[in-house]
């Protein structure tokens, strides 16, 4: 691996630990993702419990919390310590558009979340992150895991050349591509929106890589073919280089928080024709900005 590589993970491994009073924080690699004990989601937070959890989210970017029993609104009551609800599914009488059931069995034929994205590139505002609470898993060692990826460390590994390559050009998020040939409900209004290739977190500052394989058609600034090749070779970056990556293990009753501004996902469906069931919550996010 390439020095400039090896900094970049080092910078992020070499960092002292926090330290929390309400909550206790296992990490689940050096680079992404703890375990949260500690606390009751069923019960309300205390402004110090949210404020530990913001900075743990802030630092570690995927958080789970496991043997919660949660109702919806719980699971809207607690979302919301972190900022507005962000709707995330069309309007539909007798529906609550911020719950979006996430669901699948042996009659699937696809499953949410499969393939590596960040959720509604294409939105304006995409939000600012997601809370999927799974409440029935596979069969044990049936799978349904689902992975994550950090963004700023996706930026940090490249060459110095291709970051200033990079750094001022934009690229075209088409809402659209995310329904790969199917089309839309008449009532959905597909998002296009242009978004920094490098964008920058709104709480911390940090450069993060803002492409995906989902919803990118195609960077501004670059010939067709040019623009092909450079979003494919991120998107095989953000694949296929396992030091980005943790993995998280489903477990009846457990609440994952990840933060959407600098985390890409895959939900990895390897359970057919095994069942999972879940619903996901979203926090409204902002405009990224370069």
């Amino acid at each position: 691996m390439e020095q400039f590589a090896l900094d970049a993970i080092e910078q992020v491994t070499t960092r002292p630990p926090e330290v929390y009073d309400t909550i206790t924080v296992e990490p689940l690699t050096p680079v992404i993702g703890a375990e949260v004990s500690g606390l009751d989601l069923a019960k309300e937070l205390t402004d110090d419990q949210v404020a530990e959890v913001k900075r743990a989210f802030l630092r570690h970017h995927v958080l789970v919390f496991r043997d919660q029993t949660l109702t919806g609104e719980d699971h809207k009551r607690v979302a919301g310590c972190f900022g507005e609800l962000h709707p995330v599914t069309l309007p539909v009488e007798g529906s609550d558009p911020h719950i979006l059931d996430i669901s699948a069995d042996k009659n699937s034929r696809a499953v949410a979340g499969h393939g590596w994205h960040a959720d509604g590139t294409a939105d304006l505002r995409p939000s600012l992150g997601s809370m999927l609470y799974i409440t029935r898993t596979p069969e044990p060692g049936c799978g349904g895991d689902t992975m994550f990826a950090n963004m700023h460390l996706a930026y940090e590994m490249l060459s110095p050349a291709m970051k200033e390559l990079l750094d001022p050009m934009t690229a075209v998020h088409d809402g659209l591509l995310a329904w790969e040939g199917q089309t839309p409900p008449p009532e959905y209004d597909v998002p296009v929106h242009v978004h920094p290739v490098i964008a920058r977190h709104p709480d911390t500052g940090r450069k993060l890589l803002y492409i995906n394989g989902v919803y990118v058609s195609h960077i501004e600034q670059l010939s067709k073919g040019e623009s092909r090749a450079v979003i494919d070779m991120l998107v095989k970056h953000i694949t296929n280089t396992a030091l980005l990556h943790c993995r998280v293990r489903w477990t009846p009753n457990t609440l994952v928080f990840w933060d959407n501004r600098c985390v890409q996902h895959h939900a990895i469906w390897d359970y057919f024709p095994h069942s999972r069931y879940g619903q996901r919550v979203a926090i409204r996010g902002h405009r990224p900005t370069a």
